[in-house]
Formats: structure tokens, sequence, C-alpha cells
């Protein structure tokens, strides 16, 4: 495992900023004068909600942004922000709603600020996203047609990114990295999070099984550029009132790129459906709806769908694993780390009752329900 993608030195590297020296970063970097700045919540960035004041010479653009100061691991390879800083400007040209990025007082795209903490010099990668509005859906009741939407959304952007060009695309094969897909087996390192229990029981199961049914399958699997984080905080939607009083909802924000990596077309909707499951009411039929949607842009292969099952349980390993370890070192995040844990394995533990050929059934049947326009 690559050392910048170990979760203990990403965690340990958190910067730990007060309001006051990101306000003078914004101004200091980025020229703009703070009105207001608060926390936002975060995994191992630290992330400001920013409100500037209007001058003659921004007038033009946001009054809101998003400060996002990398943690010093992730601050070690730029060219990985480059790139995450120009794909989403890249979806926000091409009709996604993602963030635009402001350029600091030199025209850069990011800037690396260096800080005495009294035990040694350490450098930060800071950069300025515009504030996107709208609630996350995890604080919403999801509907069909919303998970419909979110599914469409995720095939939508990976075949978009197709034609995504950058000189520093290669930055994004990152093979060691703890959140792509492929490296489950790698939670075998952060086991003894979980002690000896049931659900370590199941994680062990599930590493064992994707060794032996998906990573013999890769080769079959499509390649693209995957988002890989498309969770129900990480999309943004606005609500409206239909003709007949109904509450529609529709996506108005992506968030965070900084999970991206080469990966496939499955991964990406095997990530959506796993997070859209969380808060549901009815976790297993969210995958149907999901997936009726992504394959409404890309159909998925035999070979893909018979891995969708093994995939989204590895997604739960993953998330729940890497929390569970994450909370280890910092318990005073112990609120954000475990959003996932309090429904995911509770979820796991519901597939794995039921087994694969149940759960794909109520998947496939819903999904192929959208074929006669009559969705289940």
């Amino acid at each position: 495992m690559s050392h910048g993608d170990d979760p203990q030195s990403r965690a340990l590297a958190k910067p730990t900023f007060s309001d006051v020296q990101a306000s003078a970063f914004v101004e200091s970097v980025f020229g703009l004068k703070v009105s207001k700045i608060q926390p936002l919540p975060s995994y191992d960035d630290q992330n400001f909600h920013v409100c500037i004041s209007s001058t003659k010479d921004t007038t033009d653009g946001p009054t809101e942004y998003v400060l996002k100061i990398s943690n010093t691991e992730s601050s070690k390879t730029p060219e990985l922000i480059e790139v995450q800083n120009h794909v989403s400007m890249f979806l926000r040209a091409a009709g996604f709603p993602t963030a635009s990025v402001r350029p600091t007082i030199g025209g850069n795209l990011t800037s690396l600020v260096a800080v005495d903490g009294g035990s040694g010099v350490a450098s930060y990668l800071v950069r300025l996203l515009s504030y996107l509005p709208g609630r996350p859906v995890a604080e919403i009741p999801s509907s069909p047609q919303l998970l419909y939407d979110i599914g469409r959304l995720a095939g939508k952007l990976d075949e978009t990114l197709q034609t995504f060009h950058h000189p520093e695309l290669s930055s994004l094969r990152r093979e060691n990295f703890i959140w792509n897909l492929k490296n489950v087996p790698l939670l075998e390192k952060y086991l003894d999070a979980l002690g000896q229990s049931r659900n370590r029981e199941i994680v062990v199961e599930v590493i064992q099984r994707f060794k032996d049914e998906i990573l013999t399958k890769l080769s079959h699997f499509r390649e693209c550029i995957n988002h890989g984080d498309l969770n129900d905080h990480n999309i943004l939607v606005e609500s409206s009132t239909s003709a007949s009083g109904d509450t529609l909802y529709r996506v108005s924000g992506i968030l965070d790129f900084s999970d991206m990596s080469c990966g496939y077309y499955v991964f990406e909707a095997a990530i959506t459906i796993t997070y859209m499951m969380i808060e549901s009411k009815s976790p297993v039929h969210v995958g149907g709806h999901v997936l009726a949607g992504f394959e409404s842009v890309i159909p998925l292969t035999p070979v893909e769908r018979g891995a969708l099952f093994l995939l989204v349980c590895g997604r739960f390993c993953q998330s729940l694993v890497i929390a569970a370890y994450s909370c280890q070192l910092h318990p005073e995040n112990k609120d954000y780390l475990m959003i996932t844990a309090k429904t995911g394995w509770k979820h796991l533990q519901h597939m794995f009752d039921l087994g694969q050929k149940a759960v794909e059934e109520i998947w496939f049947e819903t999904a192929r329900s959208y074929d006669s326009g009559v969705p289940l």
C-alpha cells in the first residue's frame, strides 16, 4: 500500500485550522474578503462554507464558496487534485451540477500553504470551489423516481468522462487506493478494528468471495473513470411542487471528487446502489431502481450484472471497516465517520441472510419493470 493512500496516514494528517486561519487563507490566497465562515463536516480533509463580501471585482461571481484544505498526505499529490479540479469544470461545462473552481490571485487552481505547527512545517493544498445549493439526499425520503434519476446520473457521468483528457490523467490509476472498489482485500489489514464479532465474520467471507469471484473477472468488466463516492451526502437535491401537489426533487449538486480513480462502469453502479440503501426504509429494493436508471445509459453485461451483489457487499465492507478504524484514530469525529454504520451493518447482514440469488431477483425484476413503463 502506498503511504499516501493509507487511511492512518491520511487521517492523522487531517488539517485542524480555526475559522480565523481559514479566513486568512481566503483573503491572502484568493483576494476575497470573508463576511462569514463556518466549518463543514468532512472525512480526512477540512472544509469551510465561506460567504464573501461583495466588491466591484466580485459582483459577477459567486458570493458563497467552499474552502477545501487537503490533508498533508493528499497535498503531496498535487497532480491528482489538479485532475479533480479539471474534471469538475469539464463536467460543469457538459451540463452537470458540479462546482466551479475559483483561481488564486496568481491564476492557479490550487495553492500550497506552508504552516509551522510547532512540531515542524506542514504543507496543505487549498482551493476554493463554488458553493452548490440544495439538501443532501440523506435528508429526504428517496422515491423510486429519484433513485432512478440518480442511477441515470451515475451512468451519464461515467459515459461523459470517457472523453475527458488531461496530461496527468494517469494519476487516477491509484492501484493501492483503499477506496478503489477492486481493493476490498486490502481491508484485511484493518480487521482488528471490528474485534471478534459476527460483523467481522461477514467481512472475512466477503473478502474471500471477492478474491475468488471478482478479482478473477476484472478483465471482463468495461473500464472507465469512476467518481467513486456518489453517496447520499455527496448528491444534493432541490425540491419543487408538481401540478398535482406532489413534491419533486432534482439533483442540484455533485460533490467531492477526491475518491476518483480508474475503475469500471459496474463499480459506479454498485457504489451508488450501496449508498442509496443507507437511509432507505426498503433498502433491498433500492438496487433495482438505481440499476434501471444506470442501465438506461449503460446496460450492464451479464458478467457485470452477476458481480453486482458482491460489489455492493464489498463497498459496504470498505465503508464500515475503514470507519471503525478511523474512529480509533479520531474519536472526536465519530458522529460523521459512523454515518454509514448506523444502518450499514444491518443492511449488509440482511443481504447476506437473503442470499445473492434472492437479492438479484428483486433487483433485476424491479429494473425490468421499467421496460414495461410500470415500475415496481
